[in-house]
Parts: structure tokens; sequence; C-alpha cells
């Protein structure tokens, strides 16, 4: 069962490997482990339900507290701690777009508030209710969950929004195909909710992020039903395509989505390549991107990362065994990993391998094989986890993602890290900073950086150091040529950001499209654009 005050399945658990505690304690020190909540504690808070009734409609507490917040790091405190702050009145889970249309006019009769919900795995606060005299209703669309039509001949799958990565792929599978779009989230998170928050799959390098993928499809709105047809490409002005990539349910709730899918590839492998310093390392992935190799994913941890992942990795022996190699090689105190894939038919995977082979030794790289690169794949899904095994040893741990072209990516990843590093100083408390580069294009790449630190004397300190560290660093990637999101989308939490990347005459384009289609600003308020500002 999906778990209520965290990620994923609540009977998987991702343990720490005594050495990574160890290497954590010495980094930052010693963790501080705070009390959670209970589950009936919480529902004990819930409020009665404002919403008139309705067949469809589900107030009952535990459902309520269930979809209340996502998975950001405030909302993990949240969860945690039991201070939920401001829950639906309601939930509903209707079964197809008639009934998503029967809910929205509810909505505009009794003047209620709509939260779309996918797979509640948004990292920047998307499905969180605010407090405010309007009664909240949250309409998931997890019933919405089946292939609904497939065409061979065009390679377009047509999915229920509701339809989580799992799905996709296992109903795809069974004809043959693939969609190839695999976030970290994948385990939980929705093709719907993928369109919505503009999302990028780990494998886009071969398959494209969303907007490559998503071929068309149908949106409820208040104003009535939006629908996109399917056609492969058009000159037809403004493409209303693109208006619904990122949107973020403030326009409308999406229903049907139309993607664009490939027939499963005859070979697939990860491999992992270490270089001795950061300069060559990156080097060699802006030219394997650049030089157009047929990679499927590449994923580059500079040092730090790198000596994380080792220290995490368990298997003391082995990774002493590995480090002695690479040292005899040449990659030592500075080494950095690659790992990449390669996807596609056994000849294109082999003449991809030489090239890549052959670029990373011009700069100095060590080629271990696909061992590394599996474990990678192995475990790719299950990293969201790591949170949990954190939290238990009284760490909490949080990302931030941005993309910039190449000309800036060393700079704006150096002030990320350093401001991140010193965040917590004033107070005398560390931060572990790592980062790796993905999600490349020959114009520059996305910059992922985690980082992890103490948890305060109790939950308000926590939240107080989260917050310092979090918009410290918001502000510099704004104000550095950065995006305030290359994959998480907006939210509530990066709202305030948004107008320094977007501009005033671009942010009131976005406001008078929000408005068009909704204007007494219902749908998902506070999102994407402060209401105030729509």
């Amino acid at each position: 069962m999906k778990r209520w005050n965290g990620w994923g399945d609540d009977q998987f658990h991702l343990d720490l490997p005594p050495q990574g505690e160890q290497f954590l304690m010495e980094r930052v020190g010693p963790g501080i482990t705070l009390a959670d909540a209970e589950l009936s504690e919480v529902c004990r808070q819930v409020p009665p339900s404002r919403l008139p009734s309705h067949p469809l409609i589900d107030t009952t507490e535990e459902t309520r507290v269930r979809h209340a917040r996502g998975q950001s790091l405030p909302d993990w405190l949240a969860m945690r701690s039991g201070d939920f702050g401001t829950f639906p009145d309601g939930v509903a889970l209707p079964e197809c777009e008639e009934e998503v249309r029967d809910l929205l006019q509810y909505a505009q009769q009794h003047n209620v508030d709509v939260i779309p919900y996918g797979g509640g795995t948004s990292v920047a606060g998307h499905i969180n209710p605010l407090a405010g005299d309007n009664p909240v209703l949250t309409i998931s669309l997890a019933r919405m969950n089946r292939l609904l039509d497939f065409d061979p001949e065009s390679q377009i799958a047509t999915f229920g929004a509701g339809t989580p990565g799992p799905l996709v792929e296992s109903q795809l599978r069974a004809k043959g195909y693939t969609l190839g779009h695999f976030p970290q989230s994948f385990e939980l998170s929705t093709v719907g909710g993928w369109v919505a928050s503009r999302s990028s799959g780990q494998q886009s390098l071969r398959y494209g992020r969303i907007e490559q993928l998503f071929a068309g499809g149908k949106t409820e709105t208040l104003q009535g039903t939006l629908e996109i047809p399917t056609i492969p490409a058009s000159s037809t002005g403004p493409d209303i395509r693109e208006m619904i990539l990122g949107s973020e349910g403030r326009i409308g709730i999406l229903t049907e989505v139309k993607v664009r899918c490939t027939p499963l590839p005859e070979r697939e492998t990860f491999h992992v390549v270490f270089f001795p310093n950061w300069e060559k390392a990156r080097t060699a992935a802006r030219t394997l991107v650049q030089s157009k190799v047929q990679l499927s994913m590449l994923r580059l941890s500079n040092a730090t990362e790198t000596e994380t992942q080792l220290a995490l990795a368990g298997h003391p022996r082995q990774i002493r065994l590995l480090e002695s190699f690479l040292a005899f090689r040449g990659a030592r105190d500075e080494k950095c990993m690659m790992t990449f894939g390669l996807t596609g038919s056994r000849h294109q995977c082999a003449s991809a391998l030489r090239e890549a082979r052959r670029i990373g030794a011009h700069q100095d790289g060590v080629y271990t094989g696909t061992y590394l690169g599996n474990k990678w794949a192995e475990k790719r899904f299950t990293m969201p986890y790591l949170r949990e095994a954190l939290w238990g040893l009284g760490y909490a741990v949080d990302t931030l993602e941005t993309a910039t072209d190449w000309d800036n990516v060393d700079a704006l990843l150096d002030k990320m890290e350093s401001t991140l590093r010193q965040g917590l100083a004033g107070i005398q408390e560390k931060v572990h900073v790592f980062t790796h580069l993905s999600h490349f294009y020959g114009q520059g790449c996305s910059i992922y950086t985690t980082y992890v630190f103490r948890n305060g004397e109790d939950y308000p300190e926590t939240l107080r150091r989260w917050s310092q560290l979090k918009q410290a660093t918001s502000k510099v990637i704004v104000e550095n040529r950065g995006t305030i999101s290359h994959q998480h989308g907006v939210g509530k939490d990066h709202a305030p950001y948004l107008p320094v990347e977007k501009g005033e005459l671009g942010m009131r384009a976005i406001r008078a499209l929000c408005h068009t289609f909704d204007p007494d600003q219902r749908l998902n308020p506070g999102t994407l654009i402060d209401n105030d500002d729509a």
C-alpha cells in the first residue's frame, strides 16, 4: 500500500549501509531524529467537509489526509509532524471524462476550488490546498488508468490521464512497444502529470522529453472540452498543444493523453566510465551530445557525488578494489563517474559504444563495462526511498534542479553548490552537497544538485533550515541564467521566481491564457501563478 506520509510502497525499504551512516556523520555531524505522527492522530485533526453532497465525492478523513500533500520536503515535514495545515474538503475519483465534466459543473455551481491529482509525486507544491473561504475539491484521475486505443501504423497510444508509469509501459509492452519516458518518479507519476508539468525522463536522449512524446488529447475545462488532434506537425499559428504542456491544472483537467510510441528495442545496456577530473569529464559529455552519438541516456556525477555514490553503495571491499584500479589508471581523488545508456538495434548499440569509448578515451576516461551501469538501472526508481532511510537516521535531503547553456554550466553549478554549502554556516551547521549533469542538449544541460543536512531540534527549525537553503539558491539560479525548473515544474514553491525568467510581458500572457479558461481562478489556485496576480 502507498505510504500516507512518505514515498511509495510501505513494504519497500532502502537501507543505508553502515559505512554510509559514518560517511554522513563525518560530513555533517550526527543526525537528529524527530518523532513521526500517527495516521489516526492526523485524521482526528481533519475538519468537517464544507462540500455539498455529491455521489462521486469521498469526504472521509483518511482519504482527505492521503490527498493533502505531495513529495516536496515541506510536504514531507508536514506529513511526518502531523501539521498538515489545510486539507481538501473532499476527493473525487471519476472514471470517465463525463464524470470529470460533471464535477467541474458542480464546482462552478457551488463556488468550489479544484485541484487535479495524478500520482501525488509533486515536489513543488502543485497539489496542496490553500486556506481560504472556498471549499476545495481534489479530483484524482487514479481510476482513469487504461490504454484506451492504440494505432500501430501511426504508433500513437491513447491513455487515461491517470495511468501511472508502470501501467503505461506494461500495457504498451504487451503490444511490443514502449513510450520510453522514465522519470525517477516513474513508479507513481502519471502520463497526465508528465504533460501538465513538462516532465523529462531519464532516457530523453533517445525518446525525447514529454514535449516530443505528447501528440494530443482531451482536456476538460470550465469553458468546455478542449480537444487537440494528433497532427504530426503544423504551421497554423501558436500550438494549442504547447498551451496544455506545463499548464499545471490552471487551464483544465487532462482526461485523455495521446502519446508517440516506439517499438521495443532489440538491445539495451548501461555503461560507466570514470574520468580523472571534472574538466575532462564535462568535455567528454558535451562532445558526446554535440556529436550526436546515439546514446539513450547520459549522467555525469561531479567528484563529490561520485565519492558519495561509492560510499553509499555498500560492498566496501569491492569498492576499494575498484578505487585501486582507477587510481592506477590515473582517476584518483577528483574522479568523476559518467553513466550512459545504449538502446536500439545491436548494430546501433555496437556503433555507439565504439564512438562513446573513443571520445571518452580522448579525455583519459577509464571504461569499466556494464556492471556499475546495470546496477544503476536496477535501482534508478528506488532512489526516492533514500529519503526514508536518511530520515530514520536524523537527516533531511532535498534537491534543486535547473538547466543552462554550456558556457554557464560550471559558473552556475559552483554558485549553487557554494550557496548551499554555506547556507547554514550562521548556525554552525554543515550541508553535504553534490551534483550531476543529465538531460543533455547540444546547447546545454540540466544541473541536478542534492543536499543533505541535519534535522533541527524540532520540525519548525528543520523547515526553517530548508527554507533558507531553498530560497537563497533559487534566487542564485534565476539571477544567473538558469531556469527555475528543468523537469519538476513550477507549482506553488517556484511561482515567486517565475517572473524573473518569463519577464513582465510573458507573465501577462500566461495570466491572460489562464483567465480565458478560468476567469474565476477556481482551478488549482496559487499554482504556476499567484492568484492575486492572475
